[in-house]
């Protein structure tokens, strides 16, 4: 830990509000963050260039002037040194983004969001000397066939799945955009790319939700029910590669104290397992005990998932601390906690 890196820092957070936002913006306050900006939705869209334009000159107001929306519940003034654009942090989590089924159905939709909101946020940030900008990418950036496990160097070879392509691609801009201002500019933005996240308070929407929280929800509900089967996507055999929430968020927030280049950095967990495997190991944690039938007319999405994470161990000194069979009945506890919450 750098531990003077927040001391005098604004820090935006995008998507601050949602799964992965919450974790990061709890991490940041207890490393001494005192003004966590938290844009949302109906305030900001960062689609849209007049809106992020207005995001960032809200966001560089003197403390008693920025706007109440845009305080984080957290937010403490500190002086009037921090209105300062050189340091202004901002953190890009805000995406569009779904599960395959979503991918599928909005594949204009999602490349065109992300596109816009990562390469306007950072050539905006270019224009105002914002002090640093921490781009959030993804694994479905990797091309479709990347040996594994995935490296960095290995982001170019190949196209990606195609179900997430559209995605993918978008939010891949993000780092050829970060290494072409660092050259040009002297700009100073990293470009990470975690893995598929899973823990409490994940998106578990079955219209929208990835596959853990799909499976979550789908094995609850059918124990509870008295369902007789459970019908899974694909045939089981494609392997993930999943980080807890929690784990992604220190990365982030680490390598945004510590780490100042535009290669690009895998978050994981280094572990690897087989979606039929993953879904037999939901299915006990539940405590279902029908049927598992596997919808093999459903894609399966790309064959394999891990990730090399040895290059953010090497540059910022991070690594993975949560057992997957703990970080699983932590987020199914918490599904079932929250079940009345939850749309």
């Amino acid at each position: 830990m750098t531990d003077n890196f927040w001391q005098g820092k604004r820090v935006i957070v995008t998507g601050g509000s949602g799964f992965l936002g919450s974790f990061v913006t709890e991490k940041l306050i207890a490393r001494g963050a005192k003004e966590i900006l938290i844009p949302r939705i109906e305030n900001y869209n960062l689609t849209e260039k007049t809106s992020l334009q207005q995001l960032l000159a809200d966001s560089l107001q003197p403390a008693e002037k920025i706007p109440a929306h845009l305080k984080s519940a957290a937010f403490q003034p500190v002086s009037q040194t921090t209105a300062r654009p050189e340091n202004l942090v901002i953190i890009h989590l805000a995406a569009n983004v779904g599960g395959i089924g979503a991918n599928r159905e909005h594949p204009a939709e999602f490349f065109y969001d992300n596109l816009m909101m990562g390469a306007q946020l950072m050539h905006e940030s270019w224009k105002m000397g914002v002090g640093k900008v921490t781009a959030i990418g993804t694994v479905c950036a990797y091309p479709k066939f990347t040996p594994v496990p995935f490296r960095e160097d290995d982001l170019w070879i190949g196209y990606p799945e195609e179900t997430n392509a559209p995605y993918g691609l978008a939010k891949k801009m993000m780092l050829v955009q970060s290494q072409a201002y660092r050259d040009q500019y002297g700009f100073n933005s990293i470009f990470l790319l975690p893995v598929n996240l899973y823990g409490p308070r994940d998106n578990f929407n079955p219209k929208s939700s990835h596959v853990i929280p799909a499976l979550i929800r789908k094995a609850v509900e059918a124990q509870e029910s008295g369902a007789k089967e459970i019908v899974a996507w694909g045939d089981g055999s494609p392997t993930r590669e999943f980080l807890y929430v929690e784990d992604a968020a220190e990365g982030i927030v680490i390598a945004t104290e510590k780490y100042n280049s535009s290669d690009p950095v895998n978050l994981g967990s280094g572990y690897e397992i087989s979606i039929k495997d993953l879904t037999e190991m939901i299915i006990k944690m539940v405590g279902f005990d029908g049927k598992l039938v596997w919808d093999t007319e459903k894609p399966n999405g790309q064959p394999r998932r891990g990730l090399d994470v040895s290059r953010a161990k090497e540059r910022f000194g991070w690594s993975a601390q949560t057992k997957f069979e703990d970080g699983m009945r932590r987020a199914i506890a918490w599904f079932k906690a929250n079940r009345d919450k939850i749309r």
